[in-house]
């Protein structure tokens, strides 16, 4: 009698087959990697017992001597060598290190690529070096852990990290010889590990879940619909460059200004600030008032105050908060959880506001600190296959619309912005002009309706196209972005089958609120841009119309039209051409268009009867039927 062999759901019936996959949050300040074990997630902890890495690297002229801890008791004394909230570098440009709040008390110098480059002991150190470093010592604490190699990891961003800053999270990952099975969402990732924890998540009843993530440098807010193991993400917002470092700089600016020292601060009277804001900020969350000791001098700093300080800062988030409700044509009141995410989230003034906002009190059982970890070490054991992949469904969103330029310099969205991912979706354009041969494919991200409004993103050409009249090439341009929210485009002319494609690699060159700037500017101009467009469509018709008109009237007119035919569609020609050049109507522009259709009609007719008799010339009846 055979033996049949059973498991228990979700878990592998040969244990020796088992792979080792972990969750890893590579956060601002500190960063953490979780499993899971017996069907349960954990967060894996260092020899001392310390589940966070502080996001810490200290470098000598060796190299890096430490990370973490060990690293932090640098900051004072060796700041320029100390690396910290590099996170918040990823995928940024040389020229946006001004932007992104203050000073940082670094010396940078651009690559070739314009991604910034920290100058260390070491040498110039770009921050996906830096991150790769604390990868690798947590990809260290999990294969100790497990006295075996890593067969694989999920690593969180937040959910408004644009292409170049996942592409720098993945190569950083990379680099630090991590195979990378999805980059995920901290705000997704916080609600896996907050649902599968609830019994009503797996009930038929949907729940509408609001996550709210204040990290050390990022901001998230992410709403989410549960249903039956079903995570589906119904809108995202945020501010990438906005954090706990942002409400340490505010209460360090006060300090400065009471301490009346200048502008001017050398990198270590920077971080010795910081690290008393910091502080400040952490004890008045348990107390109402704190004595400060700095520089031999006393400073009293209350609750209240500090209120005044930040307050600005947290009302930020609330706006994109609202922002999301609106995406997901939701109101706050359909709201039924709030989660907080973020070890800023600890701060009773964030928590207060919040439940201001949504109207319930927020969900604080989860540590918020481990909260991303470990969902993110769910989704991996998931991915890796120790699970059903019917156990879960994921579907998140992109933040922000992805689109390519058209005449005009107009901006044609293909996918539009908080569409689950993966997706893949094409649309069919041509040729602007007779016998065009190539085609030039602009890749945008945003959502203004004109090209200059809008973050481009790539270049490529499409070659080989046959020789047509304008109109006649049909060419499909497809759009796909995978389950890491990374984008490649392709174009193929469908008579030919010539095609062309490329995977997006951004620059790093994206400002440190763009993403945000980008959706306040498309509800601001809104109007405006709609006007643009419905010029700049005019304005395409217009030059479309004159230029195929002017080579007929060239061509044909001697033989066709008289004198007074012939000045008649001059005329109505010449008042077009002005009105291209000077009105800003785009009424007026379709009405003279209008106006030269009809003119023109006759003209076209006998063309169309002309071109008639060439082919039949010589011909008999019957052969003309044939």
């Amino acid at each position: 009698m055979a033996l049949l062999q059973i498991s228990e759901p979700g878990q592998s019936p040969q244990p020796h087959q088992r792979k080792y996959a972990v969750g890893i949050d590579l956060g601002t300040t500190n960063s953490l990697v979780a499993t899971v074990r017996s069907g349960t997630a954990e967060v894996l902890a260092d020899e001392q017992g310390r589940a966070l890495l502080p996001s810490v690297v200290h470098y000598t002229a060796e190299g890096p001597s430490c990370v973490g801890y060990e690293a932090a008791e640098h900051s004072s004394s060796d700041a320029l060598n100390t690396l910290s909230s590099v996170k918040r570098l990823l995928g940024r440009g040389i020229e946006d290190i001004k932007t992104l709040g203050g000073n940082l008390p670094y010396q940078f110098s651009p690559d070739q690529g314009g991604m910034p480059k920290i100058e260390t002991a070491y040498g110039a150190l770009s921050p996906i070096q830096v991150s790769a470093e604390i990868l690798s010592k947590l990809v260290d604490r999990a294969q100790l852990a497990f006295d075996s190699q890593l067969d694989g990891a999920v690593i969180t961003v937040p959910a408004y990290f644009d292409d170049a800053q996942r592409q720098a999270t993945k190569d950083a990952a990379t680099l630090a010889g991590i195979k990378v099975l999805r980059l995920l969402s901290e705000p997704t990732a916080a609600a896996i590990a907050y649902g599968l924890d609830q019994p009503q998540a797996q009930q038929d009843t949907e729940r509408t879940i609001a996550v709210y993530d204040l990290g050390g440098g990022t901001f998230d807010i992410s709403l989410l619909r549960l249903s039956r193991g079903v995570f589906q993400v119904l809108a995202t917002g945020g501010d990438s460059a906005l954090g706990g470092d942002d409400l340490d700089r505010a209460i360090a600016d006060w300090l400065r200004r009471e301490l009346q020292m200048g502008d001017e601060l050398s990198p270590v009277e920077q971080r010795v600030l910081m690290q008393a804001a910091k502080s400040a900020k952490e004890e008045l969350s348990e107390v109402p008032e704190v004595r400060l000791e700095i520089l031999d001098t006393t400073i009293l700093l209350t609750r209240d105050q500090m209120h005044q300080l930040v307050d600005q800062l947290i009302d930020q988030t609330l706006r994109a908060c609202k922002r999301a409700l609106r995406d997901a044509n939701t109101d706050h009141t359909e709201i039924d959880d709030v989660v907080l995410v973020g070890g800023s989230t600890r701060m009773p003034r964030v928590r207060e506001k919040v439940a201001e906002l949504f109207g319930c009190e927020p969900q604080c059982y989860l540590d918020p600190d481990q909260v991303v970890a470990l969902g993110a070490a769910k989704q991996a054991d998931l991915l890796i296959g120790n699970q059903s992949a019917d156990d879960m469904l994921l579907l998140d969103v992109i933040p922000l619309s992805l689109g390519i330029e058209t005449m005009g310099g107009l901006t044609e969205k293909i996918i539009h912005r908080n569409t689950t991912i993966p997706v893949a979706k094409a649309q069919e354009f041509t040729t602007f002009k007779d016998g065009q041969t190539a085609m030039s494919i602009h890749v945008l991200q945003g959502e203004r309706e004109l090209v200059t409004d809008c973050r481009s993103l790539a270049r490529f050409e499409l070659r080989g196209i046959p020789p047509m009249v304008a109109g006649s090439a049909k060419i499909q341009v497809t759009y796909q972005v995978d389950a890491d929210g990374l984008l490649s485009v392709s174009a193929r002319e469908q008579t030919s089958g010539v095609e062309s494609r490329i995977e997006v690699k951004p620059s790093y060159g994206l400002g440190d609120a763009e993403i945000t700037q980008m959706l306040q500017d498309s509800f601001a101009h809104a109007q405006e841009d709609m006007q643009v467009r419905a010029l700049r469509e005019q304005q395409v018709e217009a030059d479309r119309m004159i230029e195929d008109l002017q080579a007929a009237m060239d061509q044909d007119a001697a033989d066709l039209l008289d004198e007074s035919e012939l000045q008649c569609l001059q005329v109505a020609l010449a008042e077009l051409a002005q009105l291209r050049q000077t009105s800003d109507d785009h009424r007026q522009l379709a009405r003279q268009i209008e106006v030269v259709g009809k003119t023109s009609e006759d003209f076209a007719a006998k063309r169309m009867d002309a071109s008639i008799k060439r082919a039949l010339a010589g011909l008999s009846l019957d052969d003309a039927l044939k």
